[in-house]
Order: structure tokens, then sequence, then C-alpha cells
């Protein structure tokens, strides 16, 4: 139990980031993150939204349990009662801590923003929490507390992006793409004060820690105020990717009804 929660340090060898072993344990997270989706999606479709609501209540509660639980653990494992000031939940993946209970309890487009926003980037965390944290499985053995909780954490973001979409939730309104708009910069500017002052690498604003924005740290040489605008310019383009491809399948999907009841008549 000491070597799994990392008591006092792990004294296996890290497997290292897209060994077999990361691999294979994000693969299974994954298969199981979308089967579930694919099936509570289904069962929950044709049912009222008092009911869909239970499913992102309970996965709210989940999420911000496992975060609870890893500033516990790594509070004492690190003697600092005050580990949570450097643990804050400003990466792209935590927003879902917030978004989550945020569409759980709120009404109106509040409600529709959160849950549009949960559609948007939760996939993005569930598939890049998993695959592409090299940060995680070059520091931490695959099958330890640190590699469990976040690999749980993701997938569960994961989840509750395709749950919310199979389900019928979201409504991905065009005049509340502003409001998405809105909750990434205001997170970004939130996590850019914390890397500058605690320090931290929240957002991945600082550097790429090992991920794929390395790649865009690398082309302008670490560059403290070229390298995080380019980071939020992604993140925003994304947004505007996701909605110009869901309006294109939602408008081919609509052609192809018209066109089956022209051909029924």
């Amino acid at each position: 139990m000491r070597e799994f929660f990392g008591f006092g340090g792990y004294e296996r060898t890290p497997e290292g980031f897209l060994s077999w072993q990361h691999i294979l344990y994000s693969s299974i997270l994954t298969v199981i993150m979308i089967a579930a989706a694919i099936i509570l999606g289904r069962i929950y479709k044709n049912k009222d939204d008092k009911s869909k609501n239970k499913i992102i209540l309970w996965t709210g509660i989940i999420l911000d349990s496992l975060w609870f639980l890893k500033i516990i653990i790594l509070s004492i494992r690190g003697n600092n009662p005050l580990y949570f000031l450097i643990d804050l939940p400003l990466f792209l993946c935590s927003i879902m801590f917030i978004a989550v209970p945020l569409a759980a309890f709120t009404k109106g487009r509040i409600r529709e923003a959160a849950l549009d926003f949960i559609f948007i980037f939760g996939i993005l965390a569930g598939i890049m929490g998993n695959y592409g944290a090299g940060q995680n499985f070059n520091a931490y053995p695959v099958l330890s507390f640190d590699n469990i909780v976040s690999g749980l954490t993701h997938s569960i973001s994961g989840f509750i992006s395709l749950f919310v979409g199979i389900a019928g939730i979201t409504s991905m309104k065009k005049n509340n793409i502003w409001i998405t708009f809105l909750i990434l910069v205001g997170f970004c500017v939130l996590a850019y004060i914390a890397d500058i002052t605690i320090p931290y690498n929240y957002m991945f604003l600082m550097r790429g820690d090992g991920t794929p924005y390395d790649i865009f740290y690398n082309l302008v040489n670490g560059n403290r105020i070229l390298y995080p605008l380019i980071v939020v310019e992604l993140f925003l383009l994304y947004i505007a990717a996701y909605y110009g491809v869901y309006y294109l399948v939602t408008y081919l999907i609509e052609k192809h009804k018209d066109n089956k009841a022209s051909e029924a008549e």
C-alpha cells in the first residue's frame, strides 16, 4: 500500500510514456469509457431531464471526490497541509470538476453553456489525458495512485462528454458560443495568474511538460508571451472547429432524413 500510494517515493521504475503498459492501461480505460457512455446514453436518451441530470450529478460527485482524495493523499505524502494551494483545479481537464456540477445544479443558458463545454472538452480530456500525459507516465509507474486517479478522472470526463451527446442533452446553440469562449478565456487568465504567482504550469501555459504542447513550446523557443498565446489560440480554434463539425454533421443528418421522407412520399 505504501508503494501504491507513493509514500516515501516510488521504488519501481516508471514504465515510461507510450510504453506498452501505458498504451494497454489507457486503452482499457478508453474502452470502458466509451462503452459506458454508449450504454447509459442509449438507456437515458428517451428519459426525462430529471433522470438524465442524475447521471450528471453523480458524475460531478465522483469527479470532485477523486480530486479531494488526491489532495488528501498528496498532502500526507508531501507532509504539506497546504498542498491544495499548489494543486488547484486549473488544468483544462480540471474544468470538468467545476463544469459538471455547474450543469447539474443550474438552469437556463448557464446550464446549456456548461453542457456544451462538457460536450466539447470532456472527450478531449478523456483521450489526451490518458494517451498524452507524458508528464505522468514518465514520472510514476503505470499502476500507481497518481496515474490511476489521473486515468479515472480523465476517463470520467470523456464518459460524461459522450453521454450528454448520446443522450441528447446538449443544445450547441450558436448564441451560446461566446459564453463557451468566455469560460475558456476566463479559465486561462486564472491559470496564467496562478502560473506566475505560485509558480506552476496550469493549462500548460508555461511549458509542454512532455505533452504535445512541447511542439509549440520548441517552435517559439519557450517565449513567455508567444507560447501561452498559441496555447490559448489552439483552445479557441478547437472550440470553433468542434462547433463547425457538429453543425455540419447535424445538417447532413437532417438532409438525409428529408431525403428519406421525400422518397417515402
